[in-house]
C-alpha cells in the first residue's frame, strides 16, 4: 500500500455528510462510476445523529475485478483511508481526528463552509469552533488537500452540494477515471442531470464563488433617510466603525425606523468622542456592534414579525427542497412568559397588570406551558401578522421603555469609565454580549450582566478593573446555570477603604 501504483489496487473511500447534503447520492454516483469503468464496488453507511450533531459516514471500497471477488469492509479504519470527502468544514476535522487522513496517503475533499451544530449555536458566548485551525490541520495532515466554499458553488446551480463534491473528486485525480465516466454516472442516474452536472462543472473547475472586497463593503443607501443616516456615519464616527455601523442602522431601519437609527447614531457618537485612533477605534467599533444589537431586542412583536415575513417562508421552502405543487407547514414552539405578555402592553397597563396578583395569576394561566403554533395556517398567521403590526405602537410598551432605560444606564458607565479608562469602558461594551435571546434565555442574560455591573460599581478605579471584567464575563459565559460567575464574584478581593 506504500506506494501509489499499489493503492490503486484497492482504494477506499469515506464520504462524511449531514442529512439533506446528497451523501448517499454522492456514494451512488462513484460506485456506479467504478462498475462502468471495471472495478468492484460496494458501500456501506452509517447514519449520524439528525440536527447536525453528527454526520452519516458512507464508506466505499473499490478493486479491479478479478475471478476471485474481494471481501471488503464494512467500515473505515484509521490509518486506511485513500480519500476522505467531506460536506462541511469540521465534518473533515472529525476525520482527521478520527485518524482518516494520513499524510503520506489521503486526498482530503472538503468544503470549507461552516453549518453551525447545536453544542456551537447554544453557548452562551462565542462557541464557534476554530476553522483557520482545521483548514491548517487540513492542509498539514493530508497528501492531497482541496477545500473551498462548495456551498457557494452549489448555490449558483441551484443544486446541492453532492455533485460539487464530485467534480471536485474528479478534478484531484484521487481516483483512475476520466472526467467523462464521472459525467456518465451522472447522467445514468437520472437524477436532475443538469442541474447536477452543472454542479458538477463548478467542483472540477474548484469555483468557490467566494466573498469578494465588494462583499465587505458598506452598503449603498437607496433611500432619503438611507442616505442622511448614512452621511452622520461617514462625518460622525471613524472609518474602523463605518461597516458596523451600517449594519446596525440597517438593522435598526428594519426593526424600527429611521428615527430610531438615528438615535442610535446619536449615542454612538457620543462615545467615538472619547475613543482614540491609538487604540484602534476598539471602544467604538465595538459599541457599534453591541448597541446595535440590544436596541433591536426581541420582544414579542419582533418575534411574529420574523416569523411571518415572506422571505423566511421562501427560505425554509428552499431548506426543504419544497416543489412548488408541494404544500409546506411550518411548525413553531412558542411559550411566552408572563413577563412578555406584560412587556407588549401599553407601558402603564404592563405595571398595572404585574403589580396585580389577580390578573398576573390569570394571564399566568395561558403562560404556564409551552405549545405548538402552525404559522402556516391561516388562522395562526392572521394572529402573529397582527401582533407585528404593532410595530409603530412598540415605543409606548413597556418593554420598550424597561430597556431603553437599561441600555441608557449601560452607556452612562462606558462614557463615563472612556474618560480615563478605555480599556475598562471596552470590557463594559462586550459584557453586553450576555443580554441576548428571548424569554428565560433573555433572563438569564440579564441577571449576569447585571451581577457584573453590579461588581463594577465596586471596582471601578482599580488599575486591575478591565482585566477582572474581562474574568467575570468569561466566567458568565462558561454555564447556563452561573456557577462559574458565582465562584468568580466570590473570588475578588474586597474593596478597602482608608479610615
Amino acid at each position: 500500500m506504500g506506494d501509489r501504483q499499489t493503492s490503486r489496487q484497492r482504494i477506499t473511500i469515506a464520504i462524511l455528510a449531514l442529512g439533506g447534503q446528497g451523501g448517499g447520492v454522492l456514494a451512488d454516483w462513484i460506485i456506479a462510476l467504478a462498475n462502468r469503468e471495471g472495478y468492484f464496488a460496494q458501500g456501506t453507511s452509517v447514519p449520524g445523529v439528525a440536527q447536525r450533531t453528527g454526520a452519516t459516514i458512507y464508506y466505499i471500497e473499490m478493486f479491479p475485478k478479478t475471478n476471485r471477488p474481494p471481501v471488503p469492509a464494512l467500515s473505515p479504519m484509521p490509518g486506511d483511508v485513500d480519500i476522505v470527502i467531506a460536506a462541511e468544514l469540521m465534518e473533515a476535522g472529525r476525520a482527521i481526528l478520527r485518524g482518516f487522513v494520513e499524510r503520506d496517503r489521503t486526498t482530503l475533499i472538503t468544503s470549507t463552509h461552516r453549518i453551525y451544530s447545536i453544542s456551537e449555536k447554544s453557548a452562551m458566548g462565542d462557541g464557534l469552533g476554530n476553522s483557520d485551525y482545521v483548514l491548517n490541520a487540513a492542509r498539514t495532515r493530508a497528501r492531497i488537500f482541496i477545500g473551498f466554499d462548495m456551498e457557494r458553488a452549489a448555490s449558483k446551480s441551484s443544486g446541492m452540494i453532492s455533485p460539487v463534491l464530485f467534480g471536485a473528486l474528479a478534478a484531484s485525480g484521487a481516483l483512475p477515471f476520466p472526467r467523462a465516466g464521472f459525467e456518465a454516472a451522472i447522467r445514468e442516474s437520472g437524477i436532475a442531470v443538469d442541474m447536477n452536472l452543472d454542479g458538477f462543472a463548478a467542483g472540477f473547475a474548484g469555483e468557490s464563488g467566494g466573498a469578494t472586497a465588494a462583499d465587505h463593503a458598506c452598503p449603498v443607501p437607496t433611500t432619503t433617510d438611507g442616505r442622511r443616516l448614512w452621511a452622520r456615519i461617514a462625518g460622525e464616527l471613524p472609518s474602523p466603525a463605518h461597516l458596523l455601523a451600517s449594519e446596525g442602522v440597517r438593522r435598526l431601519m428594519d426593526y424600527q425606523d429611521a428615527a430610531y437609527a438615528h438615535l442610535y447614531l446619536n449615542r454612538l457618537s457620543v462615545l467615538a468622542a472619547r475613543d482614540g485612533a491609538d487604540t484602534g477605534w476598539a471602544l467604538t467599533r465595538e459599541a457599534s456592534r453591541y448597541l446595535a444589537l440590544w436596541m433591536s431586542f426581541e420582544d414579542t412583536i419582533r418575534v411574529a414579525d420574523l416569523k411571518t415575513r415572506k422571505d423566511r417562508f421562501a427560505r425554509v421552502r428552499k431548506e426543504v427542497r419544497a416543489g412548488p405543487d408541494q404544500v409546506v407547514h411550518v411548525t413553531e414552539f412558542m411559550h411566552p412568559r408572563l413577563e412578555e405578555i406584560c412587556g407588549t402592553l401599553p407601558a402603564v397597563l404592563g405595571r398595572a397588570v404585574r403589580r396585580s396578583k389577580s390578573f398576573s395569576a390569570f394571564l399566568s394561566l395561558f403562560a404556564q406551558n409551552g405549545r405548538h403554533v402552525t404559522s402556516t395556517n391561516l388562522g395562526w398567521f392572521l394572529l402573529l401578522r397582527l401582533l407585528a403590526t404593532l410595530r409603530p405602537w412598540r415605543r409606548r410598551t413597556l418593554r420598550y421603555q424597561e430597556e431603553q432605560a437599561r441600555i441608557e444606564a449601560w452607556l452612562a458607565l462606558i462614557n463615563g469609565a472612556a474618560l480615563s479608562d478605555r480599556a475598562t469602558a471596552l470590557e463594559l461594551v462586550l459584557s453586553q454580549q450576555l443580554v441576548k435571546g428571548y424569554g428565560d434565555t433573555f433572563a438569564r442574560g440579564l441577571k449576569n450582566f447585571e451581577a457584573i455591573v453590579s461588581s463594577y460599581r465596586q471596582i471601578r478605579g482599580r488599575s486591575d478593573c478591565a482585566s477582572l471584567l474581562r474574568q467575570l464575563r468569561d466566567a458568565a459565559l462558561a454555564d447556563e446555570e452561573g456557577s462559574a460567575l458565582s465562584t468568580a464574584l466570590a473570588t475578588i478581593p474586597p474593596v478597602v477603604t482608608a479610615v
